[in-house]
């Protein structure tokens, strides 16, 4: 049974493997995450938003029960004090942050969710600072502001067609909640991550935080559940094995290797590859204003990990005197 969640890295691994693998656990779910926004166009075709997010959730939390029922002696142990605080972080995390997100896109353009939901490492940033102390300087508030200035202008400008309406107030304040718990969702995962591994961690915040779900479904699920076209279960299936049970469980692995304001950069790329694969695979315009956006979130994801990067040198400068 695993019952430490340092990180032992062994000697005969060259940083450049480390820093691959590194690359690997943020970069999957990344992709996953932006190829989730065109699959929910199909899902909503014959779904209701909320009804989506409950399908796509219990489908995921299935796979984790099954995971904690065939691979439990590879799980951390579960303390009776953390099963509250998994709870919370599941459902609101993951639960009302789906439930937001979906109820809010009925009233709001895609245009303009995606600028709020850009505003996710923001806060993570500042909670960061509250909650885990971690060093907030002039460069990583730098690196973070060129990046989002590049995802206002591939979310403005990037695509031709981009519509920004907000048809109902409480549309846009939804997808607020859902940025402000997604936040959360990381910090309260990060403090978690000392006493569970990245896979006991997100097993646990699935089973235990989905149940609050049970609360939101409504007669009409199981109407529309059953009339389903393969076309859409295909894209329900995939919503929630890789952007969902993938996406989240790496998402957790790379938290645990990396700072929580760094890591919240990477997420500006999901904007950027969802323009990207509009572009390749359904035919949609992109404009130049794309490639300026682009390069400046990849400019602000350079200043930032060259900052931590080089505060970790000088950490180990100070070890070694």
């Amino acid at each position: 049974m695993i019952q430490s969640n340092k990180i032992k890295q062994p000697s005969n691994i060259s940083k450049k493997s480390i820093d691959q693998y590194v690359f690997l656990i943020i970069g999957l779910p990344l992709v996953f995450w932006a190829f989730a926004f065109p699959l929910i166009k199909v899902g909503l075709t014959e779904l209701s938003p909320e009804n989506l997010a409950i399908l796509r959730l219990f489908i995921a939390s299935m796979i984790f029960f099954g995971f904690f029922i065939l691979k439990r002696k590879d799980l951390s142990p579960l303390h009776k004090k953390d099963i509250l605080p998994l709870f919370l972080i599941g459902f609101t995390g993951i639960s009302v942050y789906h439930l937001g997100l979906n109820y809010g896109e009925q009233f709001i353009s895609a245009g303009v969710a995606s600028l709020i939901i850009a505003t996710i490492p923001i806060y993570v940033v500042i909670l960061a600072g509250v909650f885990l102390k971690e060093q907030i300087n002039k460069f990583i508030i730098s690196g973070i502001l060129v990046a989002l200035t590049g995802v206002i202008i591939i979310s403005l400008w990037g695509n031709p067609n981009t519509i920004i309406e907000i048809n109902y107030i409480f549309g846009a304040l939804a997808v607020i909640l859902a940025a402000f718990v997604g936040a959360v969702y990381t910090i309260a995962g990060k403090k978690m991550l000392k006493r569970y591994n990245p896979f006991s961690l997100t097993t646990y915040v699935f089973i235990l935080g989905n149940l609050g779900l049970i609360f939101f479904v409504r007669p009409s699920l199981f109407y529309q559940v059953s009339n389903l076209s393969v076309e859409t279960w295909a894209a329900v299936l995939f919503l929630a094995c890789c952007p969902t049970v993938i996406a989240y469980f790496f998402w957790y692995s790379a938290l645990r290797i990396k700072p929580a304001s760094e890591l919240s950069v990477y997420l500006y790329f999901t904007p950027m590859l969802t323009t990207l694969l509009g572009f390749f695979f359904f035919n949609e315009s992109i404009t130049p204003w794309y490639i300026l956006g682009g390069g400046l979130v990849i400019t602000g994801l350079y200043i930032v990990n060259q900052q931590q990067k080089k505060s970790n040198k000088n950490l180990v400068i100070k070890k070694v005197q």
